[in-house]
């Protein structure tokens, strides 16, 4: 299982709503960075998640999409607990 990060500028709230709703049911492990910005746990490639979240937004909205790499900082996640699941799986 490899993790990723997802980053996303998407203009309208339901659009958003629905890329996150998304990706919590169907990933197994979530983990919020902050508003625009998840960690994901998947099987799949960067261009198969893209795909699957890409389905619901428009020409307008952005998504980026990477695997984590060997080094990571952070300061203000969503509480200890995405702190440690970060550490754990980045």
């Amino acid at each position: 299982m490899t993790t990723y990060i997802v980053t996303f500028e998407v203009n309208d709230l339901s659009r958003k709503n629905a890329v996150k709703k998304k990706m919590r049911d169907y990933y197994s492990g979530v983990c919020p960075i902050h508003g625009n910005c998840w960690a994901i746990q998947s099987d799949d490639t960067p261009a198969q998640i893209r795909e699957y979240l890409d389905n619901d937004l428009t020409s307008t909205d952005r998504i980026f999409v990477i695997r984590t790499g060997t080094h990571a900082a952070w300061r203000n996640t969503y509480g200890e607990d995405n702190s440690k699941w970060l550490k754990e799986r980045l």
